[in-house]
């Protein structure tokens, strides 16, 4: 697959490429030891385990590793067309606390896509399905693409 160009591919196979280009440039996720366990078009899974560095003054994890976690799984969602996509707006609700130990889970699911934006909704919820947070982000495609298409340079 990773020879194909992008016209070539099925839009899951496109999906999974787009992620894998993703992910060799993301330094921050893959040391915050995110994990792509599910991608595609439109939709991604991506979790992570919160460590003892990454809780706050209360002992529960802090709210910037949860965001960070919900946009990755965002960012793997909305660029899931092989059109380059950043956020555009990003709201997160939390709505119970994250400790030492738990396994998060952060699943984006495409809401609308129209001209150049998105929308996708992204549930952060524990190992065992409790929810910890709501994301809702707003997507712009930018100019490129992850994977060559046909005639591309």
């Amino acid at each position: 697959m990773t020879n194909k160009l992008a016209d070539e591919m099925s839009p899951e196979e496109l999906a999974t490429a787009c992620s894998k280009a993703m992910w060799d440039a993301d330094e921050a996720s893959r040391r915050m030891g995110m994990v792509i366990e599910h991608i595609a078009p439109g939709r991604s899974k991506v979790t992570m385990a919160i460590t003892k560095w990454m809780c706050n003054g209360h002992g529960t994890a802090h709210g910037g590793f949860i965001f960070a976690l919900a946009d990755s799984a965002f960012a793997f969602a909305c660029n899931s067309y092989n059109a380059r996509a950043v956020a555009q707006h990003c709201s997160i609700t939390y709505v119970a606390p994250a400790l030492e130990g738990d396994e998060l889970v952060a699943s984006a699911q495409e809401v609308t896509r129209f001209g150049r934006n998105g929308i996708y909704d992204i549930r952060v919820c524990k190992q065992d399905g409790n929810l910890i947070a709501e994301f809702r982000g707003h997507s712009r495609q930018v100019r490129g693409t992850h994977v060559p298409e046909e005639g591309a340079e």
